[in-house]
């Protein structure tokens, strides 16, 4: 085996796939909306609506003239009343999925509107069919180390089998405090889990429940304003080395040491974040 010169440059091909896994917050209080009181959406339907939207991205993203080749293979972990696989339909119960049979198994197609440039300086309203493959739930406790553990099982089996991929990234996204335990250790671990090319990447999203900026890819905790969101912060991966270029590429001015956590998220804020810590540049 031939040493890499740098931890996080695998290339992502069909024989060397990479593993994205999502941790979807499904406690009871994903029914208040975004920013507080005043917003207009739960929680739980937003980020329903962006995980099955980065579901359908990265299957366009593999999608060539020849099919739709398995460069990722893909997972959705609820935590909420239970632990488990958080597909729907043909998928249901399955862990981590081949990107292909992810496009090919949606568990219905909702059709929706949309606007488009109509190359003339004006928009036009279109329908488009959107594929769901995840729905929102909102019930129960915030069990983070058990979902931690169950996501560390998980991506500890993929990355024997595939131990010179690009690391398994791992979005954890909760807006509250974990209801069994500090899960310092938990993430600990699953961030120890590591192939050749280094180890388990832990991003984590702190939903919106005041109407307060966002705060990105911060460097240090002490720019946090409470204890839950700076124990997130210490939970975090390093952004790598790609992530960083990305981040700056959206204009963010991210340092060195910048982590992959972003507080206060809102919709918008959560889709860039998705976009940027999800988009390793090296698919072949």
């Amino acid at each position: 085996m031939v040493p890499r010169t740098m931890a996080y440059s695998a290339e992502i091909s069909r024989t060397q796939p990479a593993c994205i896994l999502i941790l979807v917050d499904q406690s009871g209080s994903m029914e208040e909306p975004f920013g507080g009181p005043g917003g207009t959406r739960q929680k739980a339907e937003g980020v329903a609506d962006v995980t099955n939207r980065l579901l359908q991205n990265l299957v366009v993203r593999c999608a060539r003239e020849d099919g739709i080749r398995d460069y990722f293979h893909l997972g959705v972990l609820g935590y909420g009343e239970h632990v488990g696989s958080a597909f729907s339909g043909p998928l249901a119960g399955r862990g981590l999925v081949p990107v292909s049979e992810i496009g090919h198994a949606p568990a219905r197609l909702e059709e929706r509107t949309r606007e488009r440039e109509d190359g003339m300086g004006g928009l036009v309203r279109e329908k488009v069919r959107f594929p769901i493959w995840f729905e929102p739930k909102a019930h129960g406790p915030t069990p983070m180390c058990q979902v931690l553990g169950r996501a560390t099982e998980w991506v500890r089996e993929w990355m024997r089998q595939h131990p010179e991929s690009f690391p398994p990234i791992v979005v954890n996204i909760s807006d509250g405090q974990p209801t069994d335990g500090d899960p310092t250790a938990a993430a600990a671990a699953l961030r120890s889990v590591r192939g050749e090319d280094g180890a388990v990447l832990l991003l984590n999203v702190h939903l919106s429940s005041i109407p307060a900026q966002p705060i990105q890819f911060p460097d240090a905790e002490v720019v946090l304003p409470d204890a839950h969101a700076r124990l997130l912060f210490d939970l975090s991966s390093p952004l790598t080395p790609g992530m960083r270029d990305a981040a700056r590429e959206e204009g963010h001015a991210v340092r060195d040491g910048a982590r992959a956590f972003t507080f206060n998220a809102d919709i918008v804020s959560l889709i860039k974040f998705l976009n940027i810590g999800t988009r390793p540049g090296n698919l072949r």
